[in-house]
C-alpha cells in the first residue's frame, strides 16, 4: 500500500520561527538585565563588606598604637593622639580616624575644630567588640568600624572610630561593571545563537507549520478521529501507539494505550500481526471473540522521512451476518434444487412406465421411490432424536450426492431430542460438513467413491463429533494455521471471505472449553468435544457472528 504524504504548508503574518526567535531574543534580554542589576547590587554589598573589614583592620592597628594607649589612659602628651591619627589616616586612605573615650568626647578628627567635642551616638566598644556598619559623618558617606582602645594596664580606655570614603566603593565598582556587561553581552550572543538553532530545528518539527495551522490540524483531527465510524490507531517510528480513537478502543479492546507497544497491550495472534505489519495486503480479515474486522495499514512519510503508520480498523461483523445468511439460502436453494432435479428424473421414470403400460411396475417404483426418500431420514433418526439436526443432516446429505459425494452417519452416532449445545453444534457440524463437502468434491475419485463418514455422540460428560474426509486432507505442518482467520486454499468465492468457516468453529469451541483437533495428511479427520453445561446457556448477543447459519450455511 501506497504510503501517506503530506506537504507542510505556510501561512499566518509572521513565521512560527520568527516569533520563537523574537520572543527568546526578548527573554535573553530582560534576563540579562535583571542579572545585571543584581550582580550590581551584589557587588556593591561585597565592596562594602570589604571596604569595612578594611576599616575594621585600621581601627584595630590605631587601637593597638603605643602612644595612643598611653595617653588614653595616663593622659598627656599634648595632641599626640591627634598626630599619631591622622599619619595613619593619610597612610591608609581613610576618610577620618577618630579616637574616642568612654565619655564620648573625640581625641582626633580630621577637623580639628571638632577635637575634644562629645559624639552624637554612644560609645558602641564598651562591650568590648568590634563594629561594623555604614556612616553618615562630618566627613561624608563611609563605610564604617570601630574597635575597642586599651590602656597598657588592660583597662578599657575608650574606642577607636574609622571610615572608608563610598566614593572609593563606587569607583571600584564602576570598573567592575564594565567587565561583567561584557560577559553578559557574549552571555545573550551565545543564547541568540542557540536560540536561532533551536528555531530553525523546530520549524523542522513542525514541518514549517505555523501555529494557527498547528491548531487548526489538531482541531480537524480531533474531529475526525471521533466523528468517524472507522477505528483508527497510529504509530509512531518506535512502534509506540500515538493516536487511538474511540472506535478502535471498542473493537480492539484497547485500554490506556498511548505510549504503549503492541506487545504490551496486545496478546500474540493474527490481530496483532495485522497491526504491526507482519501481514502485509489490503483489507485484511481478522476475526475476535466479538468482531469480524477488516484491517488496513499504510506507513506515513513526510519529506521522506518515516513518521510511522495509520491503521485503520473497520467492522465488518453485520456484513460477515449477512454474507453467512445469504450462504445459508444459497445453501437451502441448492438442496431444494437437488431435491427438484431427484424428483424429476423420477417422474420421468414414472412417466415413461406409464406410456408403455406398465402400470405394475410404475406402481412399484412409486411405491420404492416413497420409501427410499424416507430411508435416509429414518436411518438419521434413528441415531439422531433432534429435528433441526435430522433437517441438517439430510439437507448436507442431498447436496454433497448432487456432488457425487455420500454423507455416512456411523452406526455409533446417538444425539437426544434436546442437546443443551444445539445451536453451537448445528454450526460446528454445518461448517465441517461444509469444508469436507467441498474438499471431497474436488479430490479425484477413491475405490469407495467420495465419501464422509460424520459422528455425533453424546454422554453426561461431553458431545461428540467427528467429521472424516476422503479428500486430499491438511497440508503437513498446517494443523495448526487452519484454524486462523483467512486460512484457506481455494480462491474467493464472491460473496465472503474464505477461510472463516473453521476460524469461527475454533473460536465457539473454545470459548466454551470444548477441544477441535485435525489430522494431517490425505484424508482430513476433524474431531470435536464439547463439555456437556449443567443447563442450556442461552446463547450471548456476541454468539450471533457465530450462529447466523445454522442447516444450510455454505462454507466461508
Amino acid at each position: 500500500m501506497a504510503p501517506i504524504r503530506f506537504r507542510a504548508g505556510r501561512g499566518g503574518k509572521r513565521r512560527l520561527s520568527t516569533r520563537i526567535l523574537a520572543n527568546q531574543l526578548v527573554i535573553l534580554a530582560l534576563t540579562g538585565l535583571i542579572g545585571f542589576v543584581l550582580f550590581a547590587f551584589a557587588q556593591r554589598a561585597e565592596l562594602d563588606r570589604s571596604y569595612e573589614q578594611r576599616a575594621l583592620a585600621i581601627a584595630q592597628t590605631t587601637a593597638a598604637e603605643p602612644q595612643i594607649k598611653q595617653a588614653m589612659e595616663y593622659g598627656g602628651g599634648g595632641d599626640v593622639v591627634q598626630t599619631v591619627a591622622e599619619r595613619i589616616r593619610r597612610a591608609s586612605g581613610a576618610s577620618y580616624v577618630v579616637v574616642i573615650d568612654l565619655h564620648g568626647i573625640r581625641h582626633s578628627h580630621p577637623l580639628p575644630a571638632l577635637i575634644g567635642e562629645p559624639v552624637a551616638e554612644p560609645v558602641v566598644a564598651k562591650d568590648g567588640r568590634a563594629h561594623v556598619g555604614a556612616d553618615q559623618g562630618a566627613t561624608g558617606r563611609s563605610a564604617n568600624a570601630k574597635a575597642p582602645t586599651y590602656g597598657p594596664s588592660g583597662a578599657l580606655v575608650g574606642e577607636v572610630s574609622v571610615g572608608m570614603p563610598e566614593h572609593d566603593v563606587l569607583g571600584e565598582l564602576w570598573h567592575e561593571l564594565p567587565t561583567f556587561g561584557l560577559y553578559a553581552t557574549i552571555a545573550t550572543a551565545i543564547g541568540a545563537t542557540a536560540a536561532y538553532l533551536l528555531a530553525r530545528r523546530l520549524k523542522r518539527t513542525t514541518f514549517g507549520l505555523e501555529l494557527e495551522e498547528i491548531a487548526g490540524l489538531l482541531q480537524d483531527r480531533e474531529a475526525m478521529l471521533h466523528g468517524i465510524r472507522e477505528g483508527v490507531v497510529a504509530f509512531d517510528p518506535d512502534g509506540r501507539i500515538t493516536v487511538v480513537n474511540d472506535e478502535a478502543r471498542r473493537l480492539l479492546g484497547l485500554g490506556t494505550a498511548l505510549g504503549h507497544r503492541l506487545e504490551e497491550v496486545l496478546p500474540d495472534g493474527r490481530l496483532r500481526r495485522a497491526l504491526d505489519g507482519t501481514l502485509t495486503g489490503t483489507d485484511v480479515s481478522v476475526l475476535t471473540d466479538d468482531h469480524c474486522l477488516v484491517v488496513n495499514r499504510m506507513p506515513v512519510t513526510l519529506h521522506g522521512r518515516e513518521l510511522g503508520a495509520v491503521v485503520t480498523v473497520r467492522d465488518r461483523t453485520e456484513l460477515i451476518g449477512l454474507l453467512r445468511e445469504l450462504d445459508s439460502v444459497r445453501g437451502l436453494t441448492d438442496a431444494l434444487r437437488a431435491q427438484q432435479h431427484e424428483f424429476t428424473n423420477r417422474m420421468h421414470i414414472l412417466a415413461g412406465l406409464l406410456d408403455i403400460g406398465e402400470h405394475e411396475s410404475a406402481y412399484e417404483y412409486a411405491i420404492e421411490t416413497a420409501r427410499s426418500g424416507q430411508a435416509l431420514t429414518e436411518a438419521v433418526r434413528r441415531h439422531i432424536g433432534n429435528p433441526l439436526m435430522v433437517g441438517l443432516i439430510v439437507a448436507k446429505t442431498t447436496v454433497a450426492a448432487e456432488r457425487g459425494v455420500r454423507i455416512v452417519l456411523t452406526d455409533d452416532s446417538a444425539l437426544g431430542d434436546d442437546p443443551p449445545q444445539l445451536r453451537r453444534l448445528l454450526t460446528i457440524v454445518g461448517n465441517l460438513l461444509d469444508n469436507a463437502i467441498d474438499a471431497t468434491a474436488e479430490a479425484p475419485s477413491a475405490d469407495d467413491g467420495r465419501s464422509i463418514r460424520l459422528t455425533l455422540a453424546e454422554s453426561d460428560e461431553l458431545i461428540f463429533v467427528r467429521v472424516a474426509d476422503s479428500g486430499p486432507g491438511v497440508p503437513p505442518g498446517s494443523s495448526q494455521s487452519i484454524f486462523e482467520d483467512g486460512w484457506s486454499t481455494r480462491p474467493e468465492r464472491g460473496t465472503a471471505h474464505r477461510g472463516l468457516g473453521l476460524a469461527l468453529v475454533h473460536r465457539l469451541v473454545q470459548r466454551h472449553g470444548g477441544t477441535i483437533t485435525v489430522s494431517e495428511g490425505p484424508g482430513a479427520l476433524f474431531t470435536v468435544v464439547l463439555p456437556q453445561p449443567d443447563q442450556a446457556p442461552t446463547p450471548a448477543p456476541q454468539d450471533a457472528l457465530f450462529t447466523t447459519a445454522l442447516p444450510m450455511g455454505g462454507d466461508l
